[in-house]
């Protein structure tokens, strides 16, 4: 029996593998922030061997770097970033925790002075045991993962 992708081949781009299901859509839209005119092509709840199923994405054009995927790390911080150039991976790394997050989410205080001002959000990564906390820069309070997914 002959295997068929479900998603097709890049050329040259990254493809972001082993998303957890029902997450694809929240990094696409973080992909849609940062490059609005990115070709992208998304594969929701597929067959994976490793968990059952999973979603992938694919980035024409554009070379994910390790500070880009961390971005995507709370979505998805086990997924795995494949560089692709003639069609053949020729970088691949986990996404991994970064220590912080600048400029992706806002602060869910509605008090904090980064509402009104004109600065980038900023988030320090505080693990506690093994639930991630976020905490903010300006106001210093801290917040579950759960509030920015």
């Amino acid at each position: 029996m002959r295997e068929t992708m479900a998603v097709e081949a890049i050329k040259k781009g990254t493809v972001i593998d082993h998303i957890p299901t029902a997450q694809g859509l929240n990094i696409l839209a973080l992909i849609q922030k940062r490059d609005a005119n990115a070709q992208v092509t998304v594969g929701l709840n597929l067959p994976s061997k490793g968990s059952g199923r999973k979603d992938i994405i694919k980035v024409e054009g554009w070379l994910f770097s390790e500070e880009d995927a961390g971005e995507m790390a709370l979505y998805a911080p086990l997924a795995t970033i494949n560089i692709i150039d003639n069609y053949k991976v020729v970088k691949k790394f986990k996404i991994g925790l970064p220590d912080s997050f600048v400029g992706i989410f806002a602060c869910p205080n509605s008090n904090c002075i980064s509402h009104p001002e004109p600065v980038p959000s900023r988030f320090k990564v505080v693990k506690k045991e093994q639930k991630v906390r976020l905490r903010c820069h300006y106001c210093e309070r801290t917040f579950s993962d759960s509030l920015f997914k």
